[in-house]
C-alpha cells in the first residue's frame, strides 16, 4: 500500500478503537448485525457472534459476490462459511461474517484486491478488536480467498493467520491467489481444498501453487480432503463439493483444530 493508504488505515484504526470502546459493554450479549463507517460516508455491515470464552475470532469472507444474504434478521446465504457459522462458534470462536459496503452491492474480483477493500476490512477489524482481544484469523472461501490473501498481505499487524478454502488458483484470473504477493505473508496459512472440487477456476491440482509461493510463512499446510455427499447444481457453487457439501462438520473441525495448533 502507498504511504497515504497506510496513513488512512492508521486514522481508521484510531477512530475504530474509539467507537468500539464506546460499544463494548453493549456488544457482548447476543448475535447482531453491526455497522461501521468507512471511507468517508460509506458504511459496511458485519455479523457478530460473540463467544464469552473465545480462543480466537474467525473473520469469514464468503465467495461469489460477497455478502451474507441477510434476511429475516439473520444471514441466510447457503455459502459454506455462512451456513457453518454456528459450527465455528461451537469450536470456541467469536464469529464475524463480512458484509458488502454501501457502495458495492456485489464484489468484483478487482474490488477484492483493492485498497478500498483493505480499508473497509481494517475498519471492521478495529471494531472487532475493541470488543474482543482474541487473536484474529481470516478465513475465505472461493472468491473470498482473494480477499483473505489480500488481508494477509496488507493487514498482518492485526491478524494471527489465514485459512484459504476452495481457493481461486486459475492463473487466467488476474486476481487469483497464486498471483498475489504471497511471499510477503509472514503468518501461518492453511490451504484447505476438496479433491473433487470441479469448479474450473479452483482445480484441486493447483492448490499447491499457493503453498509453494508462501515462502515467508512460518507454518503452512495444504490439506486435500475427501468426503461429503449430495452435491448438486453448479460445481462452482456452495452446494457442490466446492462448498464441502455433506461434510461441513468435518471441514469446520479440520480448520478449527489447525487454527488451535498450526502444524506443517
Amino acid at each position: 500500500m502507498s504511504t497515504s493508504a497506510n496513513n488512512l488505515v492508521r486514522c481508521i484504526t484510531a477512530l475504530g478503537l474509539t467507537i468500539g470502546l464506546l460499544w463494548t459493554g453493549a456488544a457482548q450479549a447476543a448475535d447482531a448485525l453491526l455497522q461501521v463507517q468507512t471511507r468517508g460516508t460509506e458504511k459496511i455491515n458485519y455479523w457478530w457472534m460473540p463467544h464469552d470464552k473465545a480462543i480466537a475470532t474467525v473473520v469469514l469472507f464468503p465467495g461469489g459476490p460477497g455478502g451474507m444474504g441477510y434476511r429475516n434478521g439473520q444471514p441466510e446465504s447457503s455459502n459454506f462459511l455462512v451456513r457453518t457459522r454456528q459450527a465455528f462458534f461451537d469450536q470456541g470462536f467469536n464469529v464475524v461474517i463480512v458484509g458488502n459496503p454501501t457502495d458495492q452491492r456485489a464484489l468484483s474480483n478487482s474490488w477484492r484486491v483493492s485498497r478500498s477493500h483493505v480499508l473497509d476490512t481494517a475498519t471492521i477489524l478495529n471494531d472487532v478488536l475493541a470488543r474482543s482481544q482474541a487473536p484474529i484469523w481470516i478465513i475465505g472461501t472461493s472468491k473470498g480467498t482473494m480477499s483473505a490473501a489480500t488481508m494477509g498481505i496488507e493487514l498482518q499487524d492485526r491478524i494471527s493467520g489465514i485459512v484459504l478454502t476452495s481457493s481461486v488458483t486459475a492463473e487466467r484470473v488476474p486476481e487469483s491467489v497464486p498471483l498475489q504477493a504471497l511471499d510477503r505473508i509472514k503468518l501461518p496459512v492453511l490451504v484447505y481444498h476438496h479433491r473433487e472440487d470441479a469448479c474450473s477456476v479452483t482445480p484441486p491440482g493447483e492448490a499447491h501453487l499457493i503453498t509453494d509461493r508462501l515462502t515467508a510463512s512460518p507454518v503452512k499446510k495444504l490439506m486435500l480432503v475427501s468426503g461429503g455427499a449430495g452435491a448438486s447444481g453448479d460445481p462452482c457453487e456452495a452446494l457442490h463439493f466446492h462448498g464441502f457439501i455433506g461434510m461441513e462438520s468435518q471441514a469446520v473441525a479440520d480448520i478449527a483444530n489447525w487454527i488451535k495448533n498450526p502444524q506443517p
